[in-house]
């Protein structure tokens, strides 16, 4: 073979080695550029993501919360009328008063005897029985003739516009009377009531109670006679139609 041609084949096949090498160089890096595109998009629209949960989270949160307060509200009614019938329906012979009150919510859960029938006539759903606000689901009770009745008293005067609702029933109306005490000054019936520590003094667990309220102490998102915070949302049949 001529030397040359040799020659000439070793340079012909030592350029085509190097541009394959570059080529291959090439390639590699515009795979590493095109992944590291793919990278920065990708941390671009986990940011975006991020970004848009971080807004919409409080949104679904205070959702939630309506929901369990629209509930509460309409589980705390159920035991305020369930607390009416019992005292309107009390067994022969039982004084008006705190004694013709339920003293447990299992008095309600119990229902009221029907005459001539051999079963108790349901007035509250267990469901009811139990507060959604908390964990522990347990209603507080509010005793006649305290601090959180008068307060809560005075929001509604507040929210009406000092007009205060009368019950229905005439049995109730006399219950108003002795389980609420009067508010007598014009100051008091048309300002609203600054927020307390009610809560804890009415805080009790058994004995004659005349409504409901929540444990919880959280601000509400709904408003229930214009109050905003669980614990001084009131069920009780002494200022309902």
């Amino acid at each position: 073979m001529n030397p040359e041609a040799m020659s000439d084949h070793n340079i012909c096949g030592s350029s085509f080695a190097r541009a394959e090498t570059l080529a291959t160089t090439i390639s590699r890096s515009q795979r590493r550029s095109e992944r590291g595109y793919t990278l920065v998009a990708l941390l671009a629209l986990m940011s975006v993501v991020a970004l848009f949960a971080m807004a919409v989270a409080p949104r679904v949160s205070q959702q939630a919360q309506r929901e369990r307060e629209k509930e509460a509200i309409f589980r705390g009614e159920q035991v305020a009328d369930a607390i009416r019938q019992y005292y309107i329906y009390r067994p022969l012979g039982r004084p008006p008063g705190d004694q013709s009150l339920p003293s447990s919510i299992e008095d309600l859960l119990k229902g009221i005897p029907v005459v001539g029938g051999a079963k108790n006539r349901q007035i509250l759903r267990p469901s009811a029985a139990r507060d959604p606000l908390t964990l522990e689901g347990e209603w507080r009770f509010i005793g006649p003739r305290t601090q959180g009745l008068v307060e809560f008293q005075q929001s509604i005067l507040f929210y009406t516009g000092s007009f205060l609702p009368l019950p229905r029933d005439s049995q109730i109306v006399q219950l108003q009377g002795l389980a609420v005490p009067p508010i007598t000054s014009a100051i008091k019936i048309g300002e609203k009531p600054e927020s307390s520590s009610s809560s804890s003094i009415d805080d009790v667990s058994s004995g004659p109670f005349v409504g409901v309220a929540s444990r919880s102490r959280k601000d509400s998102v709904l408003t229930y006679y214009g109050i905003e915070r669980h614990d001084q949302w009131i069920f009780t049949p002494l200022f309902r139609n």
